[in-house]
């Protein structure tokens, strides 16, 4: 496996973002995967935020993650946020989240990033919380019941 910016890699697009409609796309009234493509291209970075990193084996497309600004509108001091975390299905329950994530610390890390936040529907943290991520508050956005996680890095 290795790990390869969706700018480098934009003909993979239609299934991430297929991959994010089907996810989160009712979240998002009137949403459709067109629009979805066109939200993607706001990642097309490799040197500066917003970006989305993947993770690719062979020809194959395993999963991403976002690396943006100011996810949640109810926290506009919080900056830098991780987020999009996606694995496809037959590819879950073998690490690639958990190897995702933690490369796109070293991103954020090395863009000057000292602290990340995020959002989950696991209001028991999940896999962040094994990866040391820690609860800050449990909300309702979006009409979805969600905990608020941050790291240090």
């Amino acid at each position: 496996m290795k790990f390869e910016y969706l700018a480098d890699h934009q003909e993979l697009m239609p299934i991430l973002a297929d991959w994010y409609f089907k996810e989160w796309g009712y979240l998002k009234e009137g949403h459709t995967i067109d629009l979805e493509i066109k939200r993607l291209q706001e990642y097309l970075n490799k040197n500066e935020i917003p970006l989305i990193l993947l993770a690719i084996e062979g020809d194959e497309l395993l999963g991403a993650a976002q690396l943006k600004y100011r996810e949640m509108s109810i926290y506009p001091d919080k900056e830098h946020w991780l987020g999009g975390v996606f694995v496809s299905d037959k590819h879950r329950g073998k690490g690639v989240a958990k190897l995702l994530i933690e490369e796109l610390l070293l991103v954020a890390q090395q863009m000057g990033v000292h602290k990340l936040f995020l959002q989950t529907e696991q209001l028991d943290g999940g896999l962040y919380a094994r990866m040391g991520w820690m609860p800050l508050e449990q909300v309702n956005y979006h009409d979805l019941d969600v905990l608020v996680m941050e790291r240090n890095i």
